[in-house]
């Protein structure tokens, strides 16, 4: 039984699919204007995780994340950079993917629509709200009339009508019936893109676009909607208001939002100046690095981002590391017949998948899953010491690696590093670099040694001399 915290309800629900087996999710993606952020990042990272671990648990999952490829943002980029909007959208959603591979965001399966592929969506949803009697035309813009759906109004975020409409700022010439009122339907202006509609020449309105992707591809009942926390008001209560008054669906049963990011303890933000592109931060640090950072708190916490934070996740992952390495090296030995069947780390390891699936089944807590994995790197980094290990040991030590890299590579999609190829070196010729350092070390050439030592742990590779022999690990 999965359960997840549904923000419509305030509360963790048992989740409970519309069809057997399958799970149908919507998650809000960035608006291709700029580079994304480590704030755009983790939604992308923390969901495609989801998806993950709905399909290591047998579920069939169409995922959809879409691109806003129109809106105010996008046009004064355009118009800045001298370019079409067309040339903006196709920038920077280049620039999306580059970015997120890194991050092992997987692609395979995805729908990922574009909202200027989907107008005609829009204007029917559009239409439909007229005629329902919740949405009116003036001079070419179209809004929402908020007050024809009081009594459904703010059940995501809490917010009263009321209160809004005593809060809201009256623009001068405003012809919307009601300040609290949203912009379904924008009238064209001079020099801004632009579609017919019923209405005239213009464009969409930023909530209409979500609406309109959601239903084409998921229905107008699906199961999980997914976004960062500051998308709760206005953007999906406006997205449930129109979605439902137009087609009486229940839109998404389940709401999902994952914290905000913090730097120096304020919330990062563009207004603020404290924010940081995805990009500028792999120049620093792995994408897989990144990823095991935003995965090693629990999606509804806020994260403290800072360089000890991701230092501290980059030795965290290393642990990891040498644990695969050390059993690899142990496999690579000679098995005993007298030796340990290590009973005791096939016990642990049920015990560690057990513990695993618990701590995702409530509400995908990705810390103590991790946390799972590190009790058993533990248990791993004991029985490796063993001298003697039976073949059935060894094929405990293997079933134990198997899970391990399984688990974080496929399910929780942070890739470890392969011993086989360090770089531009493989284990052998490290193995070869470390002889000539013992025999530097036998003629105390203390210099040439310690050389060796650095420039190996300038590429990575750290060593360990020992009593009898040297070691190294990543």
């Amino acid at each position: 039984m999965i359960r997840v915290y549904n923000t419509m309800n305030k509360k963790i629900e048992e989740l409970i699919p519309l069809k057997e087996n399958e799970i149908s999710m919507y998650v809000c993606g960035p608006t291709v204007y700029n580079y994304i952020h480590i704030g755009n990042a983790r939604p992308a990272i923390f969901f495609d995780t989801v998806r993950r671990y709905f399909e290591y648990r047998g579920y069939k999952v169409t995922y959809v994340q879409n691109f806003t490829d129109v809106d105010d943002k996008m046009i004064a980029r355009a118009n800045q950079e001298g370019v079409s909007l067309k040339e903006i959208a196709h920038k920077y959603i280049t620039a999306y993917f580059e970015d997120t591979k890194k991050v092992n965001l997987k692609e395979e399966g995805m729908i990922r629509p574009r909202a200027t592929e989907h107008i005609g969506d829009m204007i029917r949803i559009i239409k439909n709200l007229i005629d329902n009697g919740y949405a009116y035309e003036v001079n070419g813009d179209v809004y929402f009339e908020v007050e024809k759906n009081k009594d459904g109004y703010g059940c995501l975020s809490g917010q009263n009508i009321d209160n809004l409409k005593a809060g809201a700022r009256i623009e001068v010439n405003d012809i919307k019936r009601s300040p609290v009122d949203f912009a379904l339907w924008k009238k064209a202006k001079e020099g801004e893109p632009s579609w017919d509609s019923p209405w005239g020449k213009g464009r969409p309105g930023w909530h209409i676009e979500c609406s309109a992707m959601s239903s084409k591809y998921l229905g107008d009942t699906f199961d999980i909607h997914g976004g960062g926390q500051d998308l709760i008001f206005p953007h999906h209560e406006n997205e449930i208001a129109q979605s439902r008054c137009s087609s009486h669906g229940e839109y998404a049963r389940y709401w999902m939002h994952n914290g905000y990011i913090n730097v120096n303890g304020e919330k990062m933000s563009k207004s603020l100046g404290n924010f940081f592109l995805l990009r500028e931060v792999l120049e620093h640090y792995e994408g897989r690095v990144i990823r095991f950072f935003v995965l090693s708190s629990h999606y509804r916490k806020p994260i403290d981002f800072s360089d000890a934070e991701l230092t501290q996740s980059k030795a965290g992952l290393e642990r990891i590391d040498n644990a695969i390495l050390r059993i690899k090296e142990k496999l690579s030995e000679k098995s005993f017949e007298d030796g340990d069947n290590l009973s005791g780390l096939a016990s642990y390891l049920e015990e560690t998948k057990n513990k695993f699936i618990a701590a995702m089944d409530e509400d995908f807590n990705t810390a103590q899953g991790l946390g799972a994995i590190f009790e058993l790197v533990k248990e791993v980094n004991k029985y490796v010491d063993i001298e003697k290990i039976s073949e059935e040991g060894m094929k405990n030590l293997a079933a134990a690696e198997t899970y391990i890299r399984y688990i974080m590579e496929e399910v929780l999609g942070v890739l470890l590093k392969n011993d086989e190829n360090i770089g531009n070196l493989t284990s052998e010729l490290v193995e070869f670099i470390l002889e000539l350092r013992r025999e530097a070390r036998t003629e105390k050439n203390w210099a040439l040694s310690d050389k060796i030592r650095d420039r190996l742990g300038e590429m990575g590779i750290k060593i360990k001399d020992g009593k009898d022999k040297t070691t190294w690990s990543l």
